[in-house]
Formats: structure tokens, sequence, C-alpha cells
């Protein structure tokens, strides 16, 4: 997803240098199996110039519906992300 995130910021000639990907995942018990119930990614190192923060909060919205494992992971874990 950072890749995703990079490169469509990169579209908008955005530079993505510095940015990291952190996810953090929760499993939850089924029966005796561990399941990935849902994953949360928080970028940092992002360094914004003012007018850029409104395109860069568009790409965050969007940018996990071009992003080929969060379209595979759709419907069985939640993924949310937020700049950090």
């Amino acid at each position: 997803m950072t890749g995703t995130f990079a490169g469509a910021l990169t579209a908008r000639r955005i530079d993505p240098t510095g940015l990291v990907g952190h996810a953090r995942g929760e499993v939850e018990l089924e029966g005796r199996v561990l399941v990935v119930k849902r994953i949360a990614v928080t970028y940092t190192g992002l360094e914004v110039a003012d007018e850029d923060a409104e395109k860069v909060q568009r790409v965050l919205a969007v940018h996990a519906d071009g992003c080929p494992v969060a379209r595979s992971l759709r419907g069985s874990i939640e993924i949310t992300t937020r700049l950090g």
C-alpha cells in the first residue's frame, strides 16, 4: 500500500521521499485459528507543503482502491489508513 500511496503522490507532483508505512494487524481467534481481521496503516515521514495538504488527504482516502494487495483483501480484512 505504501508504494501505491507514494505512486499516487508522485503522479500529483508531491515528493514522497521519507514516506514510511507502519502496519499493525489485529487478530481474532476463530475456533483454534488466529485470523487477521483488521490492518491499520499509519504513514509517517511525509513532509507536505500547505498547498498540497488537501491533495494528500484526497489521495489517502482513495489510494487503497488502486492497491492490488488492498483490493485482494477487501471484504475479508478491514484496512484503515491515516497520516501520523
